[in-house]
């Protein structure tokens, strides 16, 4: 009886203790946070117990009460746009908080995306460059990679129409990488391979990684030699946060090339029989520019949550005009991230959609090149409302009616899809598998009208108004399942990917025509109503045609990163891909990778001999990667129209083969390697990397001569042809002054690139050891004026040598010989390499200023080391241009010495005479702002900016800017096209409001 009275007494006890025990780990902590700068409350601050689940936020007058267990230590703050800070608990109950604005100091960890995963920056071993999005520059373009332009060494990115807002940029990462296959980099949107990169807004981006290393691209396999660009959008958080963006832009044309005035026009061209004149004073230039160019463009951005389930909303609105009269481009796009996590975080679910729709109208980018070529005593009407008709001069049509009454437009939509969902098997042990799709939707229209004044002069009762309309559905699926490990045993750390990916391609085409319409008014909407292509006239066979064609891409793949006590880091990857666009007896490669690097800054003897050096990483690498962007079925033997075979009265279409089947055909490969270092010094006031990379691309890809018979045709699409490309890149960051009220900050990028092709010829194919490319169009015939040859680089201009110019206005040129002749008695033998028009050097140089509520961005890009083709003063530079035609007004400029080239015996002989330095400095950007934090519970902040792009160049070349001349691809520094569209310097006014 005794015991079980003293059992029962005991059990009283120890429940009375637990019971109190359990009571007494709680406690209620309260407080106020705000901002450090101005004392204003902040809502939506994070405020988590450090290293639990437990957690709350501030509400709108930045209080807030949380629940604090009795084994607590610390509580977390945290804030977008602010510094995180650790508070450890007293035995108050009030805790007040006080955030300051982030810095972005040199010394905050950044993550890195290498492709499936994420490392932190000091993991990283192989060439990779990071960039968040506080780093791209504030540029009112069609796509977001021109806000990259210049900010990664190696990645160039030109686009030589600018100011037409359907313009897309040219994208080249490390030199030309191939002859007949793609050249752009593989793009990675939110962990998705081959994105869609015309289907972001800039505003929604987070960062942007470029896996410039062969061992980083590698991951990707036939995609990657390339390079890769991985774009991540923002995502949602617990802080509940409301952001707008509006901003106008005007576009203004600079650095234009000057043509004569109708006054000039009549001394210099009409009165030495050069040119007749109309009576009327016309500037054509005027006549087809819409300046200033007007664009606008709206975002908005939703996003909060809790700790479970998070989300993000964007919707963004653009309506931008062109520099030309009928360039526009409307676009609504939105953008919605959903996360969440199951209460035990086992499931993780993930889900993006992202639609966007355009509609178009397109440049006629040859209408500047004709006002400026145009008679300007010509006038633009030869009565009222009803345009000129012009017949003379190069192009021989009106512009302004052809961009007024010519119309070329297109509706597009796209959507991209993509959901995830990752299982926590273990705490080491994940799997995730991502389903995803992005497909675009586009519909062209064409029409011209049966007014057009050529249509009237000559008369024409068939074919004469026009229409036509094209569809076009490009669609990928894919699907990829990958499993993550991780362990840790002391101070080795492992990490393995293995991975599945499945990619289907699909591309269709339908389009139809007509001609001869009752009424203009019909434009593409009736082409049934037409006559001309209705079979009567025997044009039924051109009236319609269609394409379907699809691909198929399969992969394995697994990554293994080891790193000793943070010092020493390994990595090796492999993937196994297949394409259904190879022949039959190569349909799988392999791609394998291996990186490594040594972390010398954590050695005890350089921490005692060097404390100033933060952080000093040495690493090298190398990867084989692929190509293969090019055609589907191009390994088949395939069989098309072959003409027409009348037989008993009827005609028959005849069928033949059309290609020459290759079991043989492959990807193109690249094998990779890249030392480099990084490095922080001085408190982490400065960092940088350097690098050196070689890449020997081989296999590539062309069409070479076979023997006809056994081979249908006499040409065969084949791997063969070897080209190398190496270089150096250094990148740098400083932090000159760094005070509360004013900081200065300082980047730097600088990449040089030589470039080799090695061989044309293998085994089987044999190739000619050269290639003429850069063939200039008529008037005249001037030929090829550049050349591919084995032993030197791309780029090579290859003509006659000028040796002057003679007391009669006759080009001279050296003979091969070493006599000097006059141009016209030389030969196509007597042509020789003059100069190169890949440059040596890009550079660039980003300032950033903050003093105290102002912040100022200055930076400046430049190019370096190469020759241009002058294209302008070599058709209209001259006084021996075509008869009838307008012309620069260097060309009757005795300080220019195209001026002296008045012989029409030489007009169309092209020679180095008209290469020029194309080196320039350009003053990119310059963005000023202005933040006001306000107190409201409705408004947190505002800030006001005005950015000028374009706004001077520095150069020696005359033929305008010389960054319209394309220096990516097969023919650097030339412009092949008479098309002319000027560059433009473009102001910026712009507002971004918190709530």
């Amino acid at each position: 009886m005794y015991k079980k009275l003293l059992l029962r007494l005991s059990a009283i006890v120890l429940c009375c203790i637990f019971t109190g025990t359990a009571l007494a780990q709680n406690r209620t902590i309260s407080g106020t946070v705000t901002d450090a700068a101005d004392g204003s409350p902040l809502p939506g601050v994070s405020v988590v117990v450090t290293g639990m689940s437990v957690g709350t936020t501030s509400n709108a007058k930045g209080v807030y009460t949380l629940s604090v267990p009795a084994s607590a230590k610390t509580i977390s703050f945290s804030y977008i746009g602010y510094t995180s800070k650790q508070m450890p608990l007293t035995a108050d109950a009030t805790l007040n908080v006080a955030l300051s604005a982030a810095n972005n100091s040199l010394q905050e960890v950044v993550v890195v995306s290498v492709g499936y995963g994420t490392l932190d920056k000091r993991e990283v071993s192989s060439a990779i460059t990071h960039v968040s999005s506080k780093d791209l520059l504030p540029v009112a373009s069609n796509s977001p990679l021109m806000s990259l332009q210049g900010k990664v060494a190696g990645l160039s990115i030109t686009n030589t129409s600018g100011a037409d807002p359907n313009s897309s940029p040219s994208v080249q990462l490390r030199g030309v990488s191939s002859r007949n296959a793609g050249l752009g980099p593989l793009y990675v949107v939110n962990g998705v391979p081959g994105g869609n990169i015309d289907n972001i807004n800039q505003n929604d981006i987070e960062s942007i990684d470029v896996l410039k290393g062969g061992a980083a691209s590698a991951i990707y396999g036939t995609r990657g030699s390339n390079g890769v660009i991985i774009i991540t959008t923002k995502k949602g958080s617990s802080q509940a946060r409301t952001f707008y963006e509006g901003y106008a832009s005007f576009d203004y044309l600079t650095n234009q090339l000057q043509n004569l005035t109708p006054e000039q026009f009549i001394a210099d061209r009409v009165k030495n029989s050069q040119g007749q004149d109309y009576g009327a004073k016309t500037n054509w230039m005027d006549a087809v520019t819409n300046s200033p160019a007007f664009a606008q463009k709206h975002t908005v951005q939703l996003s909060g949550g809790s700790g479970k389930t998070n989300y993000f909303a964007s919707a963004d609105y653009r309506n931008a005009d062109g520099i030309d009269l009928r360039a526009h481009k409307k676009e609504y796009g939105a953008r919605i991230n959903v996360n969440h996590t199951s209460d035990n975080g086992v499931f993780v679910a993930s889900l993006n959609i992202a639609p966007r729709y355009m509609n178009t109208k397109n440049s006629d980018q040859g209408n500047f090149n004709n006002a400026l070529t145009l008679n300007p005593t010509y006038p633009i009407y030869d009565n009222p409302g009803r345009y000129n008709y012009i017949n003379t001069g190069f192009f021989s049509n009106n512009p302004v009616e052809n961009a007024n009454v010519i119309k070329s437009e297109a509706q597009i939509k796209e959507m991209d899809l993509n959901g995830s969902l990752k299982v926590n098997i273990l705490k080491s042990l994940s799997t995730t598998v991502t389903i995803s799709e992005i497909s675009k939707s586009t519909r062209s229209f064409n029409f011209t009208p049966s007014t057009l004044s050529s249509i009237l002069h000559a008369g024409k009762i068939t074919q004469t108004n026009f229409a036509s309309q094209r569809q076009e559905e490009n669609d990928q699926k894919n699907v990829e399942w990958t499993g993550n490990y991780s362990l840790n045993l002391g101070q080795h750390h492992l990490k393995a990917l293995g991975g599945y990916s499945y990619t289907l391609y699909n591309y269709n085409t339908f389009y139809a025509q007509n001609y001869d319409f009752p009424f203009d008014s019909y434009l593409w909407n009736n082409l049934g109503s037409g006559l001309y292509n209705g079979g009567a006239a025997g044009q039924g066979q051109s009236a319609v045609s269609s394409t379907q064609n699809g691909s198929t891409l399969i992969s394995f793949f697994g990554r293994l990163n080891y790193d000793f006590n943070n010092r020493y880091i390994l990595t090796a990857s492999l993937r196994r891909e297949g394409s259904s666009k190879f022949g039959i007896k190569n349909k799988w490669g392999n791609f394998p990778a291996a990186s490594a690097a040594w972390r010398v800054s954590e050695e005890s003897f350089m921490k005692g001999a060097l404390p100033w050096v933060n952080d000093l990483k040495l690493r090298a690498d190398y990867g084989v990667t692929g190509n293969q962007d090019f055609d589907s079925y191009l390994s088949l033997l395939l069989y098309g129209g072959a003409g027409y075979f009348p037989y008993n009265g009827q005609t028959y279409q005849v069928y033949g083969p059309t290609s020459n089947v290759n079991p043989d055909l492959k990807w193109e490969k690249s094998i990779n390697f890249n030392a480099g270092i990084d490095f922080s010094i001085l408190d982490n006031r400065i960092s940088g990397s350097l690098d050196y990379y070689i890449r020997k691309n081989k296999d590539l890809l062309g069409y070479y001569n076979v023997p006809l018979p056994p081979n249908s045709q006499s040409q065969t699409f084949a791997n063969v042809g070897t080209m190398k490309n190496y270089g150096l890149e250094l990148a740098l960051n400083g932090s000159v002054i760094s005070q509360p009220d004013f900081s200065y900050n300082i980047t730097a990028a600088l990449a040089y690139n030589r470039n080799k092709f090695i061989s044309f010829s293998n085994d089987v194919y044999k190739g000619a050891p050269f290639v003429e490319l850069a063939g200039l169009p008529a008037p005249g015939s001037p030929g090829n004026i550049q050349r591919i040859q084995e032993g030197r680089s791309i780029g090579e201009f290859y003509t006659l040598r000028s040796a002057g110019v003679n007391k009669d206005g006759a080009l001279q040129v050296y003979k091969k010989d070493g006599t000097i002749v006059q141009a016209n008695q030389a030969s196509s033998d007597d042509k020789q390499f003059v100069g190169n028009g890949l440059p040596k050097f890009i550079g660039s140089i980003g300032n950033t200023f903050r003093y105290k509520r102002f912040d100022l961005g200055i930076f400046l890009r430049g190019t370096f080391g190469y020759k241009i083709f002058n294209t302008a003063a070599f058709y209209i530079g001259t006084p021996s241009s075509q008869s009838d035609a307008n012309v620069l007004r260097s060309a009757y400029d005795g300080k220019s010495k195209y001026s002296l080239l008045t012989n029409s015996a030489t007009t169309a002989i092209a020679s180095d005479y008209f290469l020029e330095n194309g080196s320039f400095v350009k003053i990119d950007n310059v963005a000023l702002g202005y933040t006001q934090p306000f107190k409201t519970k409705y408004l947190k902040s505002i800030r006001i900016y005005a950015t000028g792009r374009n706004l001077h160049t520095f150069t020696s070349f005359t033929g305008g800017d010389p960054d319209l001349v394309q220096v990516n691809g097969l023919t650097p520094g030339v412009n092949t096209s008479l098309n002319y569209y000027p560059a433009t310097l473009q102001l910026i006014l712009g507002l971004q409001a918190t709530f």
